[in-house]
């Protein structure tokens, strides 16, 4: 059930943006957008900021692997609109939508570096069953990943493990292929911002 007030809990100098972006990109504003603007002060302001940080800041991993992860995160958590988000922008982020396609079917036959299995192993156990091993950790580092790489890793599921949660407490609504391509190109352009 779709909670409401994503369509309407707006003033109208956001009402009046959200037209605006309606206009300029041809697609709907997405229910992710719409939850930013919903209680800035509470919620919108800190996300921008930890998601931008998270998924744009320095890394070693690339933005589109971590785009992967958050994608491989929504999938373990069955969001279905972030899985379609994420999906989109690690596809275009990597420029090859089969990767990312092959590593949500089964990960492990996909076609991704050692490192980045161990990675995306390990968050989909964190995100199933909320915790990890020692061991869990020492597989991941020595497939040859820094402790920081970890780090940023964890981030990112922190990040969409949260998302993914208010994108099916809200009901976010699925948005076409096209719409799910337009975000992931303007992801990429701007970032979370």
């Amino acid at each position: 059930m779709r909670l409401d007030i994503l369509n309407r809990g707006y003033g109208p100098g956001t009402k009046l943006l959200f037209a605006l972006i309606r206009v300029f990109s041809r697609h709907p504003v997405p229910d992710a957008a719409k939850l930013v603007f919903y209680r800035p002060g509470f919620y919108g302001a800190w996300a921008k900021k930890f998601t931008h940080e998270v998924m744009r800041g320095p890394s070693a991993w690339s933005v589109a692997d971590r785009e992967l992860m958050a994608a491989f995160v929504s999938k373990v958590n069955e969001c279905a609109f972030c899985v379609g988000a994420h999906t989109a922008t690690a596809g275009q982020a990597y420029q090859d939508r089969a990767k990312v396609q092959a590593v949500l079917a089964d990960l492990e036959s996909a076609p991704v570096e050692d490192g980045l299995r161990a990675t995306l192993w390990m968050l989909g156990k964190l995100t199933r069953e909320g915790k990890v091993a020692a061991d869990d950790m020492r597989e991941v580092l020595s497939a040859g990943v820094s402790r920081q790489q970890v780090e940023d890793a964890l981030a990112v599921c922190a990040a969409f493990n949260m998302t993914d949660r208010l994108a099916d407490a809200f009901g976010f609504e699925l948005l076409s292929p096209e719409s799910f391509e337009a975000g992931a190109k303007y992801l990429l352009e701007r970032g979370y911002r």
